[in-house]
């Protein structure tokens, strides 16, 4: 695994480019007795989330980066551009960041994380700029009582789903079960 973000970049004028996937791996909804399969595995033009969606029982599939040690400082960005194929689906991208820079270790198990939507064209690569304040804060899928901002000096994660829920506390119009195959080409910082 790769704990230096140098090492999983490439800059490219003034944004910079994940584009090192090798040790993402799947996370699917299996963590709370699902049935849905997927395996992530880097491709020669990505990261590819290939598998079998199921609605009952959990109805997500899902690619997460390592845990960056040191976090990801982002600061410099004002939002991430996302290319990706997704089958016409509407996706989510979600940030972890280091909670103790907020205070907020405690509060929430197992743990806030920030998403936005990423609607998807049927065929070919969507890429959408997402800025940071458009990230909502979500535990499990459901809305919480504050709103914190993300910190984008201590992004310790990144995480591509497909799930059943779009929006916290609400359904995904773009859900779709059933076989799947998303490629994610780049994620960019962009100023």
């Amino acid at each position: 695994m790769n704990d230096n973000f140098s090492d999983i970049t490439t800059p490219i004028s003034d944004s910079t480019i994940i584009n090192y996937f090798e040790d993402w791996t799947s996370l699917n909804d299996s963590i709370m007795g699902g049935t849905s399969k997927a395996t992530c595995s880097m491709q020669s033009d990505g990261l590819e989330l290939k598998g079998e969606l199921v609605e009952e029982g959990g109805g997500f599939v899902s690619c997460r980066s390592p845990v960056f040690k040191p976090p990801l400082n982002l600061s410099n960005y004002h939002s991430l551009k996302i290319k990706v194929d997704g089958e016409g689906r509407t996706l989510k991208i979600a940030l972890f960041c280091d909670l103790q820079l907020l205070g907020l270790n405690e509060l929430f198990f197992p743990g806030i994380h920030w998403v936005a939507e990423v609607p998807t064209i049927s065929s070919g690569t969507t890429s959408i700029e997402i800025p940071f304040s458009k990230f909502q804060p979500t535990v499990r899928a459901k809305q919480i009582p504050i709103s914190p901002s993300i910190n984008p000096k201590a992004i310790t994660q990144l995480q591509l789903l497909h799930s059943k829920f779009g929006e916290p506390g609400e359904l995904n119009l773009g859900f779709r079960p059933g076989p799947i195959k998303i490629l994610l080409r780049s994620i960019s910082g962009c100023s």
